[in-house]
């Protein structure tokens, strides 16, 4: 079966920040025609001096921005509708049970050092992140590829071990750029040579990386910007302030609390959808009295999703319905029944295990998401109405994630969410998952799950994935009150056209994306 074209964290590597300039999807807004030239400054969170340009190292600051989006490429990108298509690579096939992946490369493809890029290239970059002595961020999403080799020149080949109809997804992560082998079989990523529309002119870690526009782009309708300087600017209030006074031109993850100072200026535009990234409540299903289903429904009747989006997130994020899957993924059930707030349905499923009234401890902190404390307070408040009593336990927020998350049965956690079902349930869901939060165990799901990795039949796929969104929602044992929306910020000087939601910033592609507008 050929893919021409395909349809759609480290853990907790990015921000709640992102991309797009409507809510409810890619902007139908008129901009201006592309244009060459200009220079583009993005003030950036996440640099630090630890950074390099090793592609295993990677996670969410300006280097990936700089070096997934103008300095390389991928064998796959996602696209503003959330498909896998294809970059470096010029067609995929796959066998019929997706267990074989080919991957044919354009010709003609270059890198900044005038060499050509092949297939030797291509296994050299994977063969970075893959062995027994990789410490890659992609090392895990690559466990499944038992077998990786060259087939002439331009041709790829992966063998799984078992089916994955979204392994194309896969080629589109971050850490999975092309790099130049350097003869050896091995690549020599401190030269930052690579096939995207710049070079690497400056890399000063956790300051400012500089990058030039290479006039040989095999890409002649990107890379618009002759210079793109990267300032790393940690600090959320700072970040707003480099955007308002004109130092930068871009800012990425625009704090919710001062949003409304950037909609009243002149020439800012806030750019924002809603992604992936979402808030979870995690009860261990295999610990009283989160085993029984029914004070799992209770607990979830009990929340008023609706204040939490317009109290904690200001608005900027939409209500979840107890399963990770979101409207920006490709197989979001939007028909299933949306959960509402009801004191009443709440009570009722406490009657059904037995119970006339319900106290559970809910630890929290800042750490998993700012909010997150007045959250599981609102959460304390409209249960109450239901007849249960949460007491909520503010912990340090220091050693969150090692002393609370995964050790406490009941907790505030977040997830970046991923770009495919298949990889999210997997992570989290899936009854053997190291990341199983909520200690559940459904047979049909876990079926399903297997089931669907390797179904290439889409309406098939589409299916099982809603059914499986409805397990979690109706068995599951995690709360999802909210998905929160990507907000970034932009002056007049730069235009864009629809934007991917997948990561902030255009999926990190703004460098080879956007252009000038002045």
């Amino acid at each position: 079966m050929k893919f021409a074209e395909m349809n759609r964290r480290r853990f907790l590597q990015t921000s709640a920040a992102g991309a797009l300039a409507m809510a409810s999807g890619p902007s139908l807004a008129q901009t201006p025609e592309p244009r060459r030239g200009g220079l583009l400054r993005i003030g950036h969170s996440g640099g630090a001096t630890s950074d390099t340009i090793d592609p295993a190292t990677f996670a969410a600051g300006p280097v990936v921005t700089a070096m997934l989006g103008g300095v390389c490429n991928n064998l796959t990108e996602i696209d503003a509708e959330g498909n896998a298509v294809p970059e470096l690579a010029e067609s995929i096939e796959a066998s019929p049970d997706a267990t074989v992946w080919t991957f044919t490369l354009r010709q003609g493809v270059t890198f900044s050092n005038g060499r050509t890029l092949t297939a030797d290239d291509v296994v050299a970059s994977y063969n970075h992140h893959r062995g027994p002595d990789t410490t890659s961020g992609a090392a895990g999403l690559l466990e499944q590829v038992v077998d990786l080799r060259a087939d002439g020149p331009n041709t790829v080949v992966f063998e799984l071990a078992s089916g994955n109809a979204d392994f194309p997804f896969v080629t589109a992560d971050y850490h999975l750029v092309i790099m130049p082998d350097d003869g050896s079989g091995r690549i020599d990523w401190q030269a930052g040579i690579g096939t995207g529309g710049y070079t690497l002119e400056e890399h000063e870690p956790g300051v400012r990386i500089s990058l030039r526009r290479r006039p040989d782009y095999w890409k002649s309708d990107r890379a618009w910007f002759d210079e793109v300087l990267l300032r790393t600017i940690n600090d959320p209030t700072a970040r707003q302030n480099a955007l308002v006074t004109g130092e930068v031109d871009v800012i990425n993850g625009v704090d919710t609390s001062t949003v409304h100072l950037l909609q009243r200026r002149p020439g800012i535009e806030l750019v924002e959808v809603t992604g992936t990234a979402h808030i979870t409540m995690p009860m261990f299903c295999d610990t009283p009295p989160f085993d029984d289903v029914n004070v799992r429904l209770a607990l979830k009747y009990a929340i008023d999703r609706e204040e939490i989006v317009r109290t904690i997130l200001r608005g900027h994020g939409r209500v979840g319905n107890d399963h990770p899957i979101a409207p920006a993924n490709r197989f979001f059930a939007g028909d299933i029944e949306q959960r509402v707030y009801d004191p009443d349905r709440a009570r009722y499923h406490l009657q059904q295990a037995g119970l006339e009234s319900l106290q559970v401890e809910l630890s929290t902190s800042d750490a998993p998401v700012v909010g997150g404390v007045d959250a599981a307070v609102l959460f304390r408040e409209s249960a109450a109405r239901a007849g249960i009593d949460i007491t909520v336990r503010q912990e340090p927020e220091d050693g969150y994630w090692s002393n609370v998350w995964l050790r406490k049965p009941f907790c505030v956690s977040y997830w970046n969410g991923r770009p495919t079902e298949d990889w999210m349930f997997s992570l989290v869901y899936a009854a053997d998952a190291e990341w199983n939060e909520s200690h559940w165990t459904n047979a049909r799901f876990n079926q399903l799950l297997r089931e669907a990795r390797a179904e290439l039949d889409t309406d098939r796929r589409a299916e099982m994935y809603r059914e499986m969104q409805e397990l979690c929602r109706d068995d599951g044992g995690t709360i999802i009150p909210a998905f929160l929306n990507y907000i970034d910020g932009k002056n007049d000087r730069v235009a864009h056209g629809p934007l991917a939601s997948n990561r902030f910033l255009d999926g990190w592609k703004i460098v080879d994306r956007w252009w000038s507008a002045a």
